[in-house]
């Protein structure tokens, strides 16, 4: 099963139009069974240009190259790593702490089976928050300032520009999606509003870490609403359709790739579910290490990562019909912000004041 390739000009273009063509509507419905099916999605962008990408990747690179003295000090890790730096070595995949999961793994066929990571994730990660914050919340480190590093200039320019770039992507998404299950267009969108959504590129060090079959990121799902990537210069994501079949991703020029979190299985009760991820190096990585190496570029992979979230004091619990699905009940209604607080502590991003 391929991912669809969907191009969000002719929705863009409509904009609120009385008269909603039954093209659009059929767009509509392929975005939610695409999301429904396979957990992912690519989509074309006309606001989101593979220069913007590449203006944003060529900084984080730069970023990544610094010595590692120098990026521990954009480190909070009594905000639970939700701003600044998470260095290497912090994050634990879920499939090795999650019994559950392993359990699972273990019954997988073999060659659907994920690269078994042998410790925290060899990748470190920057948290820059996106769009406005509330005046008031519950969940204030979940709210808290952004950290900029010392000589970038152009960071918060260059961050916040495709940062809210891709969180516009994600709302066009999230109202066809919307639509194509039968809700309201901003049944989604509605909760989405002051939400911390993350702008939150990794580094993993290729010259370091380059080896066939480095774990940078252990199998597990993204415990938002929806993420969202831009194209990395390096290959090595492997994602798991529901039907629990492997595929490496391959996103064209110019394309972005989204992904469903455990939010939007909250709200749709289990109609999608989060999908399961991971980033290995793999022979594409190797090849792609042997290019970037001859022609003197970075051997850093630098992921273009936003994971859009509910607002943290908005309730998450099946909408629509979907609170009338047999399922619901395996979805209590709980604040977005307890949700997410609750599944930090799992992967270790959430301790003793950050400390664990």
């Amino acid at each position: 099963m391929d991912i669809p390739v969907i191009d969000l000009a002719p929705y863009l273009e409509f904009a609120g139009k009385a008269e909603f063509d039954l093209n659009l509507k059929n767009l509509c419905t392929e975005v939610s069974r695409s999301l429904r099916e396979t957990g992912a999605l690519i989509v074309k962008d006309p606001r989101c240009t593979s220069e913007d990408n590449d203006r944003f990747i060529d900084m984080m690179e730069k970023y990544w190259e610094m010595p590692d003295d120098f990026k521990r000090s954009q480190e909070r890790p009594h905000l639970h790593y939700q701003v600044g730096v998470t260095p290497e070595g912090v994050e634990v995949p879920r499939s090795l702490v999650d019994k559950e999961m392993k359990e699972k793994l273990r019954a997988m066929p073999e060659e659907f089976q994920p690269y078994a990571p042998s410790g925290p994730d060899p990748k470190w990660r920057y948290m820059w928050r996106v769009g406005p914050r509330p005046s008031e919340t519950s969940f204030k480190e979940l709210n808290s300032e952004p950290v900029i590093p010392e000589g970038f200039p152009d960071w918060k320019n260059t961050m916040d520009s495709w940062g809210y770039k891709m969180i516009s992507a994600v709302e066009a998404v999230a109202e066809m999606a919307a639509i194509g299950f039968g809700l309201e267009k901003d049944a989604f969108t509605s909760l989405m509003k002051q939400g911390p959504h993350l702008l939150a590129p990794t580094g993993s060090n290729l010259k370091r870490h380059g080896q066939l079959g480095t774990v940078f990121a252990g199998y597990h799902y993204d415990l938002n609403f929806l993420t969202i990537h831009g194209r990395s210069r390096f290959p090595g994501l492997n994602i798991w359709l529901r039907n629990g079949q492997k595929m490496q991703v391959k996103v064209p020029l110019g394309c972005l790739l989204i992904q469903t979190g455990k939010q939007i299985e909250w709200l749709t009760a289990g109609e999608c579910i989060a999908g399961m991820h991971e980033v290995v190096v793999t022979d594409r990585t190797i090849d792609a290490i042997k290019s970037a190496s001859e022609q003197n570029h970075s051997l850093w992979r630098v992921s273009s990562t936003l994971f859009a979230h509910i607002a943290s004091d908005a309730v998450l619990k099946p909408l629509g019909h979907f609170a009338d699905s047999p399922l619901a009940s395996e979805y209590p209604a709980m604040r977005a912000g307890e949700f997410v607080e609750k599944e930090l502590a799992v992967i270790n991003l959430k301790g003793n004041n950050g400390n664990t």
